[in-house]
């Protein structure tokens, strides 16, 4: 894959998303001076999410020029007092230098819609599936804030085809092995099978590329 530096760019994303970054970060791959999270889990408090969001944008400016974010654009912020306010209005409210990953959320950063449909065919015979990625484990209490099992049940058992978690670095083996009492109640209170995925992070460092070399042309 093509080198590209992002030593002049500062990283601002949610936590769900820091294994992955960690992880990038720790190859070598990215070799940015500056990441700043907000709360993993923000997109059921819209407000809250952009007023963080800004706020570690604005942070990050004062010592780069060039920022970019690490959020979907379709599913993490959705406004119901305001639905024309969408995450490409925020972004774009921020000035020149700031540039966000061409994604409709988390887990889009990590497989595709085509790659999704795929995996959801080889795992689950095309069942409708619940997706996510390690930090919607190891974040489990901000991701689901606020749910009880009412609510698992509302939502969880509508995806026959069960959770599939798409996993770049190997966080699911780990906790699998390390905490197999928390691992089967959280089976549990979802109430569907919860099943790892192994995936590469090269999506995700494609999508960060393509933005880096947008914020240098």
């Amino acid at each position: 894959m093509e080198t590209v530096s992002f030593a002049d760019i500062a990283i601002v994303a949610c936590g769900t998303m820091s294994l992955e970054l960690n992880c990038l970060r720790e190859e070598g791959f990215l070799d940015t001076p500056k990441i700043l999270y907000t709360e993993p889990g923000l997109h059921q408090v819209v407000q809250e999410l952009e007023h963080q969001l800004v706020k570690q944008i604005v942070k990050a400016k004062e010592q780069y020029d060039k920022v970019i974010v690490v959020y979907g654009g379709k599913f993490c912020y959705v406004n119901i007092d305001d639905p024309l306010r969408k995450m490409e209005t925020i972004v774009a409210e921020q000035g020149e230098g700031v540039s966000r990953v061409d994604a409709t959320h988390c887990m889009d950063m990590l497989a595709s819609e085509v790659e999704r449909d795929e995996i959801g065919k080889e795992m689950a015979g095309g069942e409708p599936v619940w997706w996510m990625t390690p930090g919607w484990i190891k974040y489990r209490q901000k991701v689901f804030k606020g749910w009880d099992k009412a609510l698992a049940n509302e939502n969880f058992p509508r995806h026959s085809g069960g959770a599939i978690v798409l996993d770049g670095v190997g966080y699911m083996d780990t906790y699998m092995a390390e905490t197999p009492e928390d691992f089967l109640e959280y089976v549990d209170w979802m109430g569907i099978t919860l099943t790892p995925y192994t995936v590469t992070l090269d999506r995700f460092k494609g999508l960060l590329l393509d933005e880096a070399r947008r914020l240098s042309s």
